[in-house]
């Protein structure tokens, strides 16, 4: 478990990249936010996703599904870390992606690249 899962939203509320994927291809699958940049998103993304940028999250909560889990997604995990604790205190049902876009690239998922 790493170091800013722990510390930004326990370690209940973090999945492995295998536990998403596996999560995403279910019978009910979560809804998937992206919070980094516009350009970190273009360049690299997970089909499916939905981008709202970290720092556009607290006035864009009202597009997120509050009947569905939500997993958030960054980089390698610290923003979206950050994310997931907003979206508790909002009473959303949120997991942190573990490594991020990072970790989910290593296990050999698929992603979508480029504009």
């Amino acid at each position: 478990m790493n170091f800013l899962a722990n510390l930004f939203n326990g370690a209940n509320t973090t999945l492995s990249a295998e536990a998403a994927h596996d999560r995403l291809n279910g019978a009910q699958p979560p809804f998937l936010l992206d919070v980094r940049s516009q350009e970190e998103f273009a360049e690299l993304r997970v089909q499916g996703a939905k981008l709202i940028p970290l720092g556009e999250l607290p006035k864009r909560m009202g597009e997120l599904p509050r009947e569905r889990d939500i997993i958030v997604m960054c980089r390698s995990g610290a923003r979206s870390g950050a994310a997931v604790g907003q979206l508790k205190a909002a009473g959303f049902t949120v997991y942190n992606l573990d490594g991020g876009i990072t970790a989910w690239v290593r296990r050999g998922y698929a992603v979508l690249r480029g504009r």
